[in-house]
């Protein structure tokens, strides 16, 4: 269940008796039955209640780090202090944290990082000298010399001059415009900045959002807060996840009765269902953004992230481009991030957004938003100028940044192959090919007894399998209802994250807790 994040997480008892009656002062309440503590009495005499904050803030929902989460961070503290339980450790399977669970770091960017961060680096032999020319580009782009330092508000304009080239190298020489980009922390500090800009009324009806379901909870929770409408289209799972035209002119179609849609966000490759589009599948849905008037949000996180043997990443840009007019006119805005990929550098928060074919107008007012949040982490930053400028042939550190790379995207095929085989061989599951990205969303049936049992538990089936498995194995998984999924079906993300080995572990127990779970409930 996805978590609350205000009252929903307090019974509804118990609020009463943290606020008290509406109408009763603590005077009068001394001369009755009901007998508040210091703390309650307190609680009534502050400004802020949960009864008076913005209400979309109550709404908001985020599954990935849902109770599931917190209930494994119990786990984690009771293992510390030696607490008996079936398993030694909690596996976090829950979120694409690259670096947690064990992938090592690529060390070009750790060095170029190292450097800017302590410039006396610079006179140590040891680290190579692209590594230094690339830290001495970005502190020359700092003011006073330093990363310390505010940098412009779309970010270091050397950085965003060297991504412009990085896309256009990447989309086969179609022009870039680095005035057209603004780095951001992560990828989502760009998809809410640019998000927030088009939260407009329309002929008096919410703006609307349309999002893929399943879905990353990134996009539901800044619709929510944002007080946004989310209209959800759903993925055709028995077509390797894709994406249908005619689900999307029926989603539309239902949500133009009460709102009114604005931007269609696309997740390619896919989070939390793997999938890659096919240049066709793309081809169409620009066709259908165009034809509806919709801003295309391109969430291209993982585009280094591609497996499955004739599977092949097209940047929404490109193809829009090679199409030509009227496609080559449409506002898109596309994302990155230094978090996946290769690089899994997700605490330092580093990405960037690029906008194509913005009114001038309001590509001032969206500068002038994003001023107001001062600056994107300088350290996320140059991370980023890492990953758009990284070592080329012949300069001393290509090899070696080459075969950690290479490395790193060999291991999470490996390991994407071997996750969706396994869960296609035990009873019950059905898992899609991991085509791209860091996940897989395999679905469950489960039997009627367990449904039955999770409703006396009041929870969603799926949470109820998870928390079970949480309990019995110390695997933390998320919920498909906190993606989203049809009616009637059950899902779960995992990660393929987990080294080989440790893998290999989770997969096992898996398999036997999954065995176990049947036996009971059959």
């Amino acid at each position: 269940v996805n978590i609350r994040l205000a009252a929903a997480a307090v019974p509804e008892q118990q609020q009463q008796q943290q606020h008290g009656p509406a109408v009763e002062s603590p005077i009068n309440q001394q001369h009755s039955r009901t007998f508040l503590t210091m703390a309650c009495v307190q609680q009534q005499q502050r400004c802020v209640s949960i009864d008076n904050i913005n209400p979309a803030i109550k709404t908001m929902e985020y599954a990935v780090r849902g109770p599931l989460v917190i209930r494994a961070g119990v786990i984690e503290k009771e293992l510390e202090q030696g607490e008996k339980k079936p398993f030694k450790e909690v596996i976090r399977a829950n979120i694409g944290d690259c670096h947690a669970m064990g992938q090592p770091p690529i060390t070009f960017i750790r060095q170029v990082l190292g450097l800017v961060s302590y410039p006396p680096l610079f006179n140590d032999p040891n680290i190579p000298a692209d590594a230094k020319k690339r830290a001495r580009g970005i502190l020359d782009g700092c003011k006073g010399g330093s990363v310390g330092s505010y940098s412009d508000s779309a970010g270091i304009e050397v950085i965003r001059r060297h991504a412009a080239e990085y896309i256009q190298r990447r989309d086969g020489g179609i022009p870039a415009d680095w005035q057209n980009i603004i780095l951001s922390a992560g990828a989502s500090g760009g998809i809410k900045v640019l998000m927030a800009l088009l939260r407009c009324p329309i002929d008096g009806k919410k703006p609307g959002v349309m999002i893929p379901i399943p879905q990353y909870p990134l996009y539901s929770a800044t619709i929510a807060e944002f007080d946004m409408e989310q209209i959800g289209y759903y993925l055709d799972e028995a077509n390797k996840w894709g994406l249908d035209i005619a689900e999307l002119e029926r989603s539309l179609k239902e949500a133009r009765k009460t709102t009114a849609p604005r931007i269609l966000v696309v997740i390619n490759p896919g989070n939390p269902t793997g999938q890659v589009l096919s240049r066709s599948n793309i081809e169409d849905i620009i066709k259908f953004a165009q034809r509806e008037r919709l801003v295309l949000f391109a969430d291209e996180v993982y585009q280094d992230n591609v497996y499955e043997a004739g599977s092949k990443f097209h940047s929404f840009k490109k193809v829009m481009m090679e199409m030509g007019e009227p496609y080559s006119k449409m506002e898109l805005c596309s994302f990155m991030s230094c978090s996946k990929g290769y690089m899994g550098e997700c605490g330092i928060r580093g990405g960037y957004a690029e906008i194509v074919n913005l009114c001038p107008d309001v590509r001032t007012m969206l500068l002038k938003c994003i001023s107001a949040q001062l600056c994107p982490t300088t350290a996320g930053q140059a991370v980023m100028e890492c990953v758009v400028n990284p070592p080329q042939k012949g300069e001393p550190s290509y090899e070696q940044f080459e075969k950690e790379k290479k490395d790193v995207l060999e291991s999470l095929r490996v390991r994407a192959e071997l996750v969706a085989s396994t869960f296609n061989s035990i009873e019950g599951f059905s898992c899609n090919p991991v085509q791209g990205a860091m996940y897989a969303f395999p679905q469950v049936r489960l039997p009627p007894k367990a449904i039955e049992a999770a409703k006396k538990d009041g929870k969603a089936a799926d949470t109820f399998y998870a928390f079970q498995l949480l309990e019995e194995t110390g695997i933390c998984i998320v919920p498909g209802s906190g993606f989203g999924q049809r009616p009637g079906t059950y899902h779960f993300r995992t990660t393929i994250l987990p080294q080989p080995e440790k893998l290999k572990e989770m997969l096992g127990l898996f398999k036997s807790f999954h065995e176990k779970f049947l036996q009971k409930y059959k």
